[in-house]
C-alpha cells in the first residue's frame, strides 16, 4: 500500500512537470552554474551574466 501511495505521488509530480513544459512551449532549462562552473569555469551562456555585462540577449 505504501508503494502505491509513493508511486501515485511520483506520477502526479511527473505529470505536473510534463504539463508545465507543454503549456509553456519551451524546452527545459538548466541552472546557470552547477557542475559547469566547478573549478572556476565561467558561465558564458547565462543570460543574467550577459545582461549584467551589457550584451544583447536573444531571450
Amino acid at each position: 500500500m505504501e508503494f502505491l501511495f509513493a508511486l501515485a505521488i511520483f506520477l502526479v509530480a511527473f505529470l505536473g512537470l510534463a504539463a508545465g513544459l507543454m503549456l509553456t512551449g519551451r524546452p527545459p532549462q538548466g541552472s546557470c552554474g552547477g557542475l559547469a562552473c566547478v573549478g572556476g569555469g565561467a558561465c558564458e551562456v547565462c543570460p543574467r551574466k550577459t545582461a549584467q555585462s551589457g550584451e544583447e540577449t536573444d531571450g
